[in-house]
């Protein structure tokens, strides 16, 4: 599933500081590498203590402050499920489903067992389809391979109803770049993948695996080739087709789409197509190539779908490429982490239900909406003050400002999980197959009704935040509200520069690149006069560039369009949380806010608190992959790259022309 579904990548916090005499500044100095420069590497100021004291362990490729809290949340859930898998329970209890899909998760000693047998009804399935009238129906009725995706969201026209929308799919590296670029990094991982696809076969018993493997190769390029990039997936408008039933037959003529929607269980009369070149493709795929080469490919779609979940050398097969070749990660998670994860994954509203109860006490939901409103009176503020925007464009700007939706902690109304079905006397995988089934039935019931609102796209024990577009909400779960981004003993400067930059990171989400087409009621229309938008393309193409500058990796440049939505909302939320801080009536009044406290004044413990947030360490590995496959910044950069745009960070460290991260004022970023 595919949506304009903004997050922060594993950060953000909560409320108001105290102001009590037993207050602290928050700032840990065991964080800091005093023998840095901070005018010359902010980052390795502010977060080379906690790289030091924090260094990768096999099991990881990247390992943060974010991480670390992620792990601490991973263990408080695991005591809850362990407790729960201890007992018997009532068949078809909330109680009974976690238990029974834990120690499904952790017997590998029955997986190792059962071999591939779980999955081999299915294989034999691809291996009796005899005709290429057989695929569409086949094709709608699987959840295990595809050549495209379906799921249901709202229509971004129409942003109070749902539609069906289809995303291009089929090709398990996920960026196109893998296939196609021709550098020396990317043609070892190409050659490790195709090795780790012959490997794969050949466990499963197919006969001619190289060949096979080369089959998937070329099949997938192909798919590959005709895929958007994951700058081009950043245009909502170029996104979104709506058009008929009878449309997309003319568009796609190869497939019986009648018959299609059929198989998957649904009646429509239009949906949106979201890559059309893509979807052209594969159907003509479906015409051209060779019937058995298009069910090898369908074979290696649901092989290396189920490969986590069947024995231990299956398993290891698969994480030798995608955990070691790919993001340089030497040893797998541990079992009970694996274990806990697929329990998140399947059942994660019951468990985070269990979860809020035990770990999110109530007045910290109602601190976070104070602080939330008083980053929204400042974002306002800011808007307000835009040189560069008209009268006409900023009231429709502070409307949507003053529209947003905040979700905080939890749902109000908890998800029902009697349909699922989970049962010790099936296998695992096929407790997965249910499960995956169950997800696909709760999405398509949306489909053609209003959009809920009410409804989260996050759990709660979840570490992170998001904002959606189509809804104009901002949401911040529980498990991501405490700290190390929350201080609840901490002063101001802690609290603004950590939590405050993350809620001004998802609120000026809002207002990047994506959020900008998307009007207060979440559609997709222009509220912009021509002039304002060509001014906010020409600020934005500023921060672009300036990331495109940056070498994450000897040769490799940071891609300043792919990341351009995430770096608009740090530098955001950076302008937007400063601000909040210096007018905090609160703060205004304590008599040490001037002082230095731990050797920094206010200012500069507010930029160390927001540099703390990305403190981490990440193999060289992973560099590469997320610079081709994630919208965020490297954490280093969100720092760095970010900092030397803000005006407030140069007054508060005495930043002179002569530091190497200097920028001169008239070449700074200035958006929101």
């Amino acid at each position: 599933m595919k949506k304009f579904l903004f997050t922060l990548a594993a950060i953000s916090m909560m409320t108001t500081a105290c102001t009590t005499k037993q207050q602290t500044t928050g700032i840990d100095l065991a964080n800091l590498d005093t023998t840095a420069v901070p005018q010359n590497d902010f980052y390795q100021f502010a977060c080379g203590g906690w790289m030091a004291n924090n260094p990768l362990t096999p099991e990881y490729s990247r390992f943060g402050s974010f991480d670390k809290l992620g792990l601490n949340n991973l263990e408080q859930v695991n005591g809850l499920i362990k407790d729960i898998a201890a007992t018997n329970h009532t068949q078809g209890s909330i109680a009974q489903k976690i238990g029974d899909m834990y120690n499904l998760a952790m017997d590998t000693a029955r997986r190792d067992q059962e071999g591939i047998e779980p999955v081999r009804k299915t294989l034999d399935e691809i291996e009796g389809i005899s005709t290429r009238e057989e695929l569409s129906k086949v094709l709608g009725a699987s959840m295990d391979f595809q050549l495209w995706a379906m799921y249901v969201d709202a229509d971004a026209m129409n942003s109070s109803m749902n539609i069906l929308n289809e995303y291009q799919a089929g090709f398990a590296l996920g960026e196109k770049e893998y296939y196609l670029d021709e550098d020396e990094q990317t043609r070892a991982i190409r050659d490790a993948y195709v090795a780790y696809v012959e490997k794969m076969f050949g466990l499963f018993g197919f006969d001619n695996a190289a060949d096979r493997a080369q089959t998937v190769l070329r099949l997938e390029t192909r798919l590959a080739k005709a895929a958007y990039s994951n700058v081009e997936l950043r245009d909502p408008i170029a996104n979104y087709n709506k058009m008929s039933v009878t449309e997309l037959q003319q568009l796609v003529p190869q497939v019986n789409w009648n018959e299609y929607f059929g198989a998957l269980g649904i009646e429509l009369d239009s949906l949106s197509v979201g890559q059309i070149p893509h979807l052209q493709e594969a159907g003509k795929m479906l015409d051209e190539e060779p019937l058995e080469d298009l069910k090898t490919l369908f074979a290696w779609q649901v092989i290396d779908g189920a490969a986590s979940y069947l024995t231990t050398d299956i398993y290891m097969a698969s994480f030798d490429f995608y955990g070691k070749v790919l993001s340089g990660r030497e040893e797998p998670s541990p079992l009970w982490k694996r274990a806990v994860h697929i329990v998140n994954g399947t059942l994660g509203e019951a468990v985070g239900q269990m979860y809020v109860q035990k770990y999110f006490p109530e007045e910290n939901k109602e601190r976070m909406l104070a602080l939330v409103k008083n980053l929204q009176k400042a974002l306002g503020i800011r808007i307000e003050n835009l040189e560069w925007m008209s009268r006409e464009t900023k009231d429709k700007a502070l409307e949507k400002l003053n529209a947003m939706t905040i979700k905080i902690g939890y749902p109000d109304t908890w998800r029902d999980y009697t349909a699922l079905n989970v049962n010790t006397k099936d296998t695992y995988y096929a407790n997965l197959q249910r499960a995956a089934k169950f997800e696909q039935d709760y999405s398509l019931s949306f489909l053609g009704k209003p959009v809920d609102k009410a409804k989260w796209y996050m759990t709660p024990q979840t570490v992170n935040a998001y904002y959606n577009p189509s809804s104009n909400e901002i949401c911040f779960p529980a498990g991501i509200l405490q700290y190390p981004f929350f201080d609840m003993s901490a002063d101001d400067a802690f609290n603004y520069g950590a939590i405050g930059v993350v809620i001004g990171h998802e609120m000026t989400h809002g207002f990047d690149d994506q959020g900008c087409h998307f009007d207060k009621d979440g559609n997709m229309i222009n509220w912009w006069t021509d002039e304002d938008k060509a001014a906010f393309d020409a600020r934005t193409k500023v921060m672009e560039e300036a990331f495109n500058r940056i070498e994450v990796a000897p040769g490799v440049h940071a891609n300043g369009a792919f990341t351009l939505g995430e770096n608009i909302a740090d530098h955001g939320g950076l302008q937007v949380s400063y601000l909040a801080f210096t007018l905090n009536e609160e703060a205004k009044a304590e008599k040490d806010r001037l002082q230095e406290r731990d050797g920094f004044t206010p200012a500069q413990r507010f930029f160390l608190a927001y540099a703390n947030v990305w403190a981490g360490n990440i193999r060289p590995e992973e560099i590469l992959n997320r610079t081709k496959s994630d919208p965020h910044s490297l954490g280093r950069w969100r720092v760095n790259g970010a900092l030397p745009q803000i005006n407030a960070w140069y007054d508060a460290w005495n930043v002179t022309p002569e530091s190497p991260m200097y920028i001169a004022p008239e070449e700074r970023v200035s958006i929101w």
